[in-house]
């Protein structure tokens, strides 16, 4: 046998062995009680955490006790997703995603959920009763959101540590009123905050009567929903932290973020910058491509700071050649216009698929680029 071929076996054999030699991190596993059945049972958490930001996850997942709540009291299937995701960002403040594991919540079900809806809103007026009389008792209360957080103990089974509660809230409210409509009355935000508090209030009292919370810290978050048909989402308002076995709400946060719609006349007007840059993007896409129709997409900011751009960009394509080359002349676009201080996410689209994605995380200076073909 060639002593290149043989040394090159050889070669390999090392790696292999070495490889499953090499120390390898397991999940582990832990206890913990089953409602279910009045003992525990063992569960598993991932060895691996996607980022510093992301929580690991209990499994097997136990879905929240009123899973699918949500759905039905919240419009916009936008807020719905925001609502969720964004209540776990804002816990990383209080629950260190490093130190602690994540679980929908596991003690308001379906029953108490709509209750508190039910008792935290003013009565319904009649679908007869005068306009005035709809606008000065809004029900503005849609959905309480909860979510657990969890902690292993020296005996290698998990305890909460803390809840966070999202209270969503209304910006638009929809009613009938003398035997006509819909009528639409906007909720100012000092009237949401001024309502979301006194909510949050009476939230707290009813958490802290249930056992398993009588003395965990509870992070609370005011959620201002978008009306129903908005392309973008709604965002947390304000927040508070109550200690552990507190009976009272804390100083309320501000949270100055939100999402702004491109193109529109929003970002023209507030994000004039940004809003140039999407539309030159726009116009140098439409000068070589025909098919193009146009590009929209969304920004997030924080203290009025862009964080992320998300932007869409439909185009009837004709084959595979001509996704790969569109792809590859919006890639050089990207280098050319947009700054590299917030994350970027460019989706290509046809009529009923995903062409291509282009993202760039924060402070990178080069794309990635993913052809689906």
């Amino acid at each position: 046998m060639n002593k290149k071929v043989t040394y090159s076996i050889f070669i390999v054999l090392i790696l292999l062995i070495s490889a499953s030699c090499a120390p390898k991190e397991k999940e582990e596993e832990v206890l913990q009680s089953s409602d279910e059945q009045e003992e525990q049972e063992i569960s598993i958490v991932p060895s691996y955490q996607l980022s510093k930001k992301n929580y690991r996850m209990i499994l097997p997942f136990r879905p929240s006790e009123a899973r699918g709540v949500i759905t039905g009291q919240i419009k916009n299937r936008l807020d719905i997703d925001e609502m969720e995701d964004a209540l776990r960002r804002h816990s990383t403040e209080a629950f260190d995603p490093e130190k602690y594991y994540y679980e929908e919540g596991q003690y308001l079900d379906e029953k108490m959920v709509k209750k508190l809806i039910d008792d935290l809103n003013p009565d319904r007026p009649s679908p007869d009763a005068k306009k005035k009389e709809h606008e000065e008792n809004p029900r503005i209360l849609s959905h309480i959101l909860e979510q657990n957080y969890l902690n292993k103990t020296e005996n290698n089974s998990l305890e909460l540590v803390g809840v966070s509660i999202g209270i969503a809230l209304k910006s638009v409210y929809e009613f009938e009123a003398e035997g006509k409509g819909p009528y639409f009355h906007d909720i100012p935000k000092s009237e949401l905050l001024s309502k979301g508090n006194e909510i949050a209030e009476d939230v707290l009292a009813e958490l802290r009567e249930i056992e398993e919370l009588a003395d965990v810290p509870i992070m609370i978050a005011l959620y201002r929903e978008e009306e129903e048909s908005s392309p973008i989402p709604g965002n947390f308002v304000a927040k508070t932290l109550v200690e552990g076995a507190g009976q009272s709400l804390g100083k309320w946060e501000t949270i100055e973020e939100k999402y702004v719609l491109f193109p529109s006349d929003k970002a023209k007007d507030d994000y004039f910058d940004d809003y140039e840059v999407v539309n030159e993007f726009g116009k140098k896409i439409s000068t070589y491509f025909p098919n193009y129709v146009g590009v929209i997409g969304k920004g997030f900011y924080l203290h009025d700071e862009l964080k992320t751009l998300s932007l869409e960009v439909p185009i009837e394509f004709y084959g595979s050649a001509e996704v790969v080359g569109f792809s590859q002349y919006v890639y050089g676009l990207v280098l050319e216009m947009f700054p590299e201080h917030y994350d970027l996410e460019i989706k290509i689209t046809s009529s009923d698929q995903v062409e291509s994605i282009i993202y760039r995380e924060a402070g990178e200076e080069e794309p990635t680029v993913h052809v689906f073909h």
